[in-house]
């Protein structure tokens, strides 16, 4: 059962956990739970996807109930009316807050696509440094404790694994990350904190509703391993 955020007549959101892909696609073979497929058989009704998260990443999912309010809602999207805000915990000690406007190398969804050039895309996410600690344990060879920052990230573009990428730009990269990550970070943390997932998690996701127009603001919980680190900040 997912744990529903929000339903009206036109669309439903949900908490998506980690590691749950959103649909059937090429890299999902060998896969039985889908969050659409999911949601479909405990709703009993078709939705429709108007936006994605990256498989490990958990949070706030939005479907529409209809193609036509799938129309609408994915133009919400496209023309960057909806407000998506993000928490990470990061590598390092990250500055109160800044900006990455850094462009990003496009990146094929399918495997079988046959754009490979080098296209560069525009890529912009705010960030804003929520708290700081230090752990008592080694990751890097020069130092004998880890520092690490809980992050709240908005991206203003969508471009494929924006976020993670543009924190490995800062050198800051996400915690649990294996593909853009420091992968010394990730064991040491796994070994002392029994933490392995990737720690990014869509917080909060603000859209206009399909019925008045008023802004209908959604707050997806932590799961149990963001509490873990959520008690050391």
């Amino acid at each position: 059962m997912l744990d529903i955020l929000y339903h009206d007549r036109h669309s439903i959101a949900v908490n998506k956990p980690a590691g749950m892909l959103v649909h059937r696609s090429w890299i999902s073979s060998g896969e039985t739970r889908f969050v659409m497929q999911t949601l479909r058989d405990q709703i009993g009704q078709h939705v429709y996807p108007v936006h994605r998260l990256d498989r490990p990443t958990s949070g706030a999912l939005l479907f529409a109930l209809s193609p036509e309010a799938a129309r609408e809602l994915t133009q919400q999207f496209e023309q960057k009316n909806v407000r998506k805000t993000y928490w990470a915990v990061v590598r390092g000690h990250l500055p109160e807050r800044g900006r990455i406007d850094y462009p990003l190398k496009y990146q094929p969804d399918q495997i079988a696509e046959s754009r490979t050039e080098a296209t560069l895309q525009e890529a912009v996410t705010d960030y804003r440094c929520l708290a700081h600690t230090e752990l008592p344990f080694q990751s890097a060879l020069r130092y004998p404790t880890s520092r690490y920052s809980w992050a709240e990230l908005t991206p203003h573009t969508g471009r494929k694994h924006q976020l993670r990428r543009h924190m490995k730009h800062i050198f800051h990269p996400i915690v649990g990350d294996t593909n853009h990550g420091d992968l010394r970070q990730n064991h040491a943390v796994a070994e002392h904190l029994g933490t392995n997932r990737l720690m990014l998690h869509a917080r909060e996701l603000a859209f206009e509703s399909l019925d008045n127009g008023e802004t209908v603001n959604i707050t997806a919980p932590t799961d149990g391993q963001w509490a873990v680190w959520l008690e050391k900040f």
